[in-house]
């Protein structure tokens, strides 16, 4: 094997391990319609692939617009012990969810049912912005 292919795997491999060790970790619910009014867009819409972020990531409205990649990584309760699908979700910060929410993460319905079973109601995640 060439060097230059070596050295392109090595970087590539790099990228990759760089990508998992960024990824935070937290909790995801979901909420459902209707989706407007929100606190970054008022009656705007934009969509179901959204989600409203907690105090953990709002940081004072900056979070509105942000897009999180969130992947379901385990349960929270014994009902649904395995509730993840194995897949990732997009999603844009479109609101806050204020005080009090159970998740780092509040995620549409829509956006939920695409990484675990609604019927955990609460999931274990990581996310990347």
């Amino acid at each position: 094997m060439g060097v230059s292919i070596r050295v392109l795997i090595v970087v590539t491999m790099a990228i990759c391990l760089a990508s998992v060790a960024n990824a935070a970790q937290g909790t995801a619910t979901f909420y459902t319609p209707p989706y407007v009014p929100s606190s970054c867009y008022g009656y705007q819409d934009n969509g179901v692939m959204i989600a409203a972020a907690s105090d953990a990531i709002w940081a004072n409205r900056a979070a509105c617009g942000r897009m999180y990649r969130v992947k379901c990584i385990g349960g929270t309760n014994q009902g649904v012990p395995q509730p993840c699908k194995g897949t990732s979700v997009v999603v844009k910060i479109v609101d806050y969810c204020p005080p009090g929410c159970q998740g780092t993460i509040d995620l549409s319905k829509e956006a939920f049912s695409i990484i675990a079973n609604p019927d955990a109601g609460k999931i274990k995640i990581e996310y990347t912005q």
